[in-house]
């Protein structure tokens, strides 16, 4: 017996290893071929399924398909999932759930050897990284300098027609760079008519996905997942034909001046969109839009809008790609051009208003209600007969349109003063005025505090009750400058520092 039992454990031993092995083997094989094809032999070996999660990501691979969900979760609450072996791989989390005939050590032996095999893969990407990550910027650079057929002809695909562009800032950007890399796992061989280009040209993280025509929301919820984790604020712009790819690039970065903790993606689309557009009369509207921008290009009327967006000329430079001497030297020639006083308050929400106006019409009929889009996004307007017959007498027929004042029938309708007291109707005095102020000096606190003979505490905390009251971003120029319009429209009286209440010294007395 014992012989017979020496010879069976001798048996038993080489035969165990010669199994261990072959696994091996098979996964060695597996793994020279791709990450997807190394977790569908895992899977075979254990007879189960088989997840590679990551946090932002979700699923990288999964075999079968059915099994991502389950991975997921089984990453995320492990002790939810007794059965499972989670191992960490390769910056993402390896999910291995065996059959229940399978014995506990072949199950180990596999997991553990395919993790190996993940770091062994995620090594050799890393050391390829650097040399693609700068690729991929050099691509985005060409793109904004208007080589559009270059890079699809490097991406070897000509149906890449449009483009939504992303641009991320904050003090993790190179972490989240190295992170969206792994979950995106970009290829410059486009990928059902996609392809996904990532950079840091200027230490912010842009992400440029080419695809055609619409893109399938992937990248958005990847950069949203990457953005909350990060505490990364976002712009989006697009999708936007490939050659305008430089207009949606500094589109992207205005929007990520209105983007809040809150609200960490902010498209362009929303920024400067506005309910009181549609709203006014669509023939003057549009009618005096285009008369106080005629003398503008779209190159002007572009960095016009860009500028009034982020608030800031630095901002506006850095959105631009340009120096703000250049951003500022320009301004002041399109003033000059334009003939008002673009430092005024009341011009530049006049401004912004024109330049969200929709298209006038070559050749409008009286009577006639054209509907077009908004310069901006915000949609389009409809008039009413009213509004037509004021916007004719007040248009052309009194005199040249400028930027200092409206016509006629445009913000004094029923429905632009309903907007208007909607919008900061209940404000106390002392709040309508201080804010009132604040406006005029283009959200500055220490003049304005100043004007109005109290602290720039007092001031700020009297902006946070504006903030509350109106429920509306004060750090968003748009916000700004339409709450200065409707401030405006609901005048009753000066809203000048010396009406403000008060009972004695600094202090301010309630109506």
């Amino acid at each position: 017996m014992s012989s017979t039992g020496t010879t069976d454990h001798e048996a038993n031993g080489p035969r165990a290893a010669r199994h261990e092995r072959e696994t091996a083997d098979r996964l060695l094989r597996a793994a020279t071929r791709s990450g997807a094809h190394l977790i569908a032999e895992a899977a075979s070996l254990v007879h189960g399924w088989a997840v590679l999660a990551d946090p932002i990501a979700g699923a990288v691979y999964s075999a079968p398909a059915a099994a991502a969900a389950s991975g997921v979760h089984a990453a995320a609450a492990p002790r939810e999932h007794p059965r499972s072996t989670q191992l960490p791989a390769a910056g993402a989390v390896l999910v291995l759930t065996p059959a229940p005939t399978v014995p506990p050590a072949h199950t180990c032996h596999v997991a553990t050897t395919t993790a190996a095999l993940l770091e062994v893969r995620g090594q050799r990407a890393a050391e390829l990284r650097g040399e693609q990550m700068r690729l991929h910027t050099t691509l985005i650079r060409l793109l904004l300098a208007g080589h559009t057929a270059a890079v699809t002809e490097t991406l070897g695909s000509d149906r890449l027609t449009h483009v939504t562009v992303y641009r991320l800032s904050g003090a993790d950007v190179p972490a989240a760079h190295e992170v969206l890399w792994r979950a995106v796992r970009p290829s410059l061989a486009p990928h059902a008519d996609a392809c996904t280009l990532l950079g840091r040209p200027d230490g912010e993280l842009v992400v440029a996905e080419l695809h055609h025509g619409g893109d399938d929301g992937r990248i958005l919820r990847l950069v949203s997942r990457l953005s909350e984790r990060h505490h990364l604020l976002a712009g989006m712009a697009g999708p936007l034909p490939l050659a305008e790819m430089p207009t949606a690039h500094s589109d992207a970065a205005a929007a990520r001046h209105s983007a809040t903790p809150d609200r960490r993606i902010a498209p362009a689309d929303a920024v400067g969109a506005s309910r009181l557009t549609s709203l006014l009369p669509t023939s003057p509207y549009a009618r005096w839009a285009e008369s106080v921008l005629r003398p503008l290009a779209p190159a002007h009327r572009h960095l016009l809008l860009v500028w009034l967006r982020t608030g800031s000329k630095p901002r506006a430079a850095a959105a631009l790609g340009l120096s703000a001497g250049t951003v500022r030297a320009r301004i002041r020639d399109l003033s000059r051009l334009l003939g008002a006083d673009l430092e005024d308050a009341t011009v530049r929400a006049h401004l912004l208003l024109a330049l969200r106006a929709p298209a006038p019409d070559s050749a409008p009929e009286p009577g006639s209600d054209p509907d077009s889009d908004a310069d901006s996004g915000s949609g389009s307007g409809s008039g009413s007969g009213s509004g037509d017959a004021s916007g004719r007498d007040s248009g052309s027929d009194s005199g040249p349109a400028r930027l200092e004042t409206l016509p006629d029938g445009l913000l004094d309708t029923e429905a632009a003063r309903a907007w208007a007291v909607g919008l900061v109707g209940g404000l106390e005095p002392h709040l309508r005025i201080a804010l009132a102020c604040w406006l005029r000096h283009h959200a500055r606190t220490a003049p304005a505090a100043a004007e109005l003979h109290v602290h720039r505490t007092t001031l700020t905390d009297w902006l946070s009750q504006c903030a509350e009251h109106l429920a509306r971003n004060l750090a968003d120029a748009t916000v700004r400058a339409e709450i200065h319009l409707a401030l405006s429209a609901t005048r009753t009286g000066p809203d000048d520092p010396a009406a403000l209440p008060r009972r004695g010294g600094r202090t301010y007395r309630r109506l």
